[in-house]
């Protein structure tokens, strides 16, 4: 537990987790972030902006798992701002500013997959902090929501596996309170493949009520086929299936376990 706690406030990074204290942690990872990462981007890419470069920063590390793009984030700068005319911030600066940052490692994109269309959406993707630590330091280790934490976490060590990760996209036909029908569009957190083998994934901090598990596992049953099917938990020790054959598994568990998929 004291394991997974530094993990999700540190992250991974082995001279962070060597420091004797939480405070000297803190300080190392943000050094680490502006002494090393922002420098060597704004250098080595020829960074006219560096405001432009640090709003974005802000934006995805305070978003990490929402769905956005490159005009999305260009549009909350110019407005949380105010900025106009000459000031504005372009699509086309802020989309090869975040290729700037993939290319440094700071974030990954994850795309958005069509299950029964087999087709990839181009926008918007999802995009997530590489380490979890230096997103936390980055924006002064504030904004610890848990959900989206552990989703960024989930992703990550399904990437540490080789895996491809997709975000799924189903769709569903519900009744509205008119009694019309309304199609509904609805995600399954993670698809992800290797050599293969396929399994959906739902990061879910916590089911408290029967509601909320029935909307995480909703998407699950609009598949239309049967590869095997896993809730990633928080509030959760031992793994065990349920009656549709969902794996519920805690999240240390699924960290520790590497042949769960």
């Amino acid at each position: 537990r004291n394991a997974w706690r530094d993990y999700f406030t540190f992250g991974g990074m082995p001279l962070a987790l060597s420091r004797p204290d939480d405070e000297a942690r803190m300080a190392y990872l943000k050094s680490l972030f502006s002494e090393v990462y922002l420098k060597d981007i704004v250098e080595r890419k020829k960074i006219t902006r560096e405001d432009v470069l640090s709003d974005i920063l802000d934006l995805l590390c305070s978003s990490v798992g929402s769905l956005t793009n490159p005009t999305n984030v260009a549009n909350s700068i110019n407005s949380m701002q105010k900025r106009k005319g000459e000031n504005k911030v372009s699509q086309n600066t802020v989309k090869s500013y975040m290729g700037h940052l993939e290319d440094a490692f700071l974030f990954s994109e994850c795309k958005r997959y069509d299950v029964k269309g087999r087709a990839y959406f181009e926008y918007p993707n999802k995009y997530y902090c590489e380490d979890i630590g230096l997103r936390n330091a980055r924006i002064g280790f504030r904004q610890q929501e848990m959900t989206h934490i552990m989703e960024n976490i989930v992703y990550n060590e399904l990437i540490i596996r080789r895996c491809s990760v997709d975000v799924g996209v189903v769709y569903s036909n519900e009744k509205e309170d008119g009694g019309k029908q309304k199609r509904v569009t609805r995600e399954i957190d993670f698809i992800a493949s290797k050599g293969g083998r396929k399994v959906y994934i739902q990061s879910a901090y916590a089911l408290g009520t029967d509601e909320k598990a029935a909307t995480e596992l909703k998407p699950f049953s609009l598949t239309g086929d049967s590869f095997p099917k896993i809730i990633v938990r928080q509030d959760i020790r031992k793994r065990w299936y349920d009656d549709t054959g969902v794996l519920n598994i805690g999240i240390i568990d699924f960290l520790l376990d590497d042949t769960v998929f």
